[in-house]
């Protein structure tokens, strides 16, 4: 079959230079469509200038269009104003920013917070820590029989304690997605407490409207929606953003630093400490402006190809799966006794590309009693071909390391 299967594929250079590539690591990055390229050139070659600083007309119009997406990113969200929307290097570094300034103003050693076995680890290590150094109560929920966070038990375990509840809203390993999430936000929010949101895997799938869910803060990654790397955002609630001190001290983020004393711009600059990234900021309002009007229509079709690939795995009675049924683009799975890198590789040497390893996810993995799964992400450009061609590869690659241990 031919790769014509996906009308998105045309907008992505990499596949005219990489023909022969099945591209399964949508999860970890994504590829680069034609108009992202075309805007990040367009800003290099015509645009670049210090922002906020430059007193000059160059200078005003690199801002002004820096300004323009942090807007965008808002509409994007459906915050209330473009002042909730704080620019980071990436999620990773959006909820150690909460955790460390927020969390450390509401935590204390009285204190709950509640997360889930299934978080990336940039979801847990924050919350970890936060918890070691006040003396705070970690609560870890589990997950369901397909791979969903049991959010029942999320609910049943919010009390006059919690301080945080974080969790994600789709997790990266069983593609599952929250789906109380404004009961969740409604009970935390009863007993005093915030909810916390990684949207950096749900945000490519899902319109996600920030004040509807009741999320206190909201964190994603450019690169995960077709963008470039090194940028993310972070939604945070006026109210709460604007009692938040800045964990990150440099230019950029004051209003007046003397010998004695400092005193710092209003939320959103003062998280935005030195010279920013203002191509990342500028390739991350391109993506949304791709992906924003197909995404519901480039969500069906990979919903529709990801049960396609899960149901002939399924099959394959060598193949153990651990992604969720209802997950919208992931599909995990090990063949039995053998090693997830050696799956992976086999792949690779068919260029069929799969990511492998315990993907930043190893709470998950020892409750799962693994060290590793190989997991196939998938994105716009992905094709039945390439699926075909992946459920071919993991089928060879069963009947190869059977063979190998027979003989072995």
């Amino acid at each position: 079959m031919a790769n014509n299967d996906s009308e998105w594929r045309a907008d992505f250079p990499l596949f005219q230079q990489h023909p022969e590539l099945a591209y399964f690591d949508q999860a970890a990055t994504g590829q680069y469509p034609q108009s992202v390229i075309d805007a990040l050139n367009a800003y290099m070659t015509g645009a670049n200038a210090p922002l906020h600083r430059g007193l000059y007309k160059l200078a005003y119009a690199a801002t002004e269009q820096f300004e323009s997406v942090r807007s965008q990113v808002a509409e994007f969200l459906h915050a209330q104003a473009a002042d909730e929307i704080v620019f980071t290097s990436g999620t990773t570094a959006a909820l150690n920013l909460v955790a460390q300034s927020f969390g450390n103003l509401i935590v204390d050693g009285n204190s709950e917070i509640i997360v889930s076995i299934a978080e990336h680890h940039s979801n847990f290590l924050p919350w970890q820590h936060l918890a070691e150094t006040t003396g705070a109560k970690l609560l870890i929920a589990p997950v369901t029989a397909d791979g969903a966070i049991d959010e029942d038990w999320v609910l049943a375990h919010i009390g006059m304690h919690t301080r945080i509840v974080a969790l994600a809203q789709e997790t990266n390993v069983t593609g599952a997605q929250l789906q109380q999430v404004r009961t969740i936000a409604d009970r935390v929010h009863g007993q005093g407490g915030y909810l916390v949101l990684d949207g950096a895997q749900a945000v490519a799938h899902t319109d996600v409207d920030v004040q509807a869910l009741g999320c206190d803060f909201y964190a994603f990654s450019g690169h995960k929606i077709y963008g470039p790397s090194g940028i993310g955002v972070l939604y945070g609630r006026r109210e709460l953003l604007v009692e938040m001190p800045p964990v990150t001290l440099g230019g950029g983020m004051i209003n007046e630093v003397t010998t004695l004393t400092a005193s710092f711009a209003p939320a959103p600059l003062r998280f935005e400490a030195g010279s920013q990234n203002a191509l990342g900021v500028i390739g991350l309002g391109a993506a949304i402006e791709y992906l924003q009007p197909r995404r519901a229509a480039i969500t069906a079709y990979l919903k529709g190809l990801t049960s396609q690939v899960r149901s002939a795995l399924a099959e394959l009675p060598a193949v153990t799966l651990y992604s969720s049924p209802a997950a919208p683009a992931t599909v995990s799975f090990n063949v039995d006794g053998v090693h997830a890198h050696d799956v992976a590789t086999f792949l690779d040497e068919a260029d069929v590309a799969v990511r492998a390893g315990h993907h930043c996810a190893q709470p998950l993995m020892h409750a799962l009693g693994v060290s590793a799964v190989v997991r196939a992400t998938l994105g716009a450009y992905t094709t039945e071909d390439d699926c075909q061609r992946l459920i071919a590869g993991v089928r060879e690659a069963a009947a190869f390391f059977a063979e190998a241990r027979h003989e072995s």
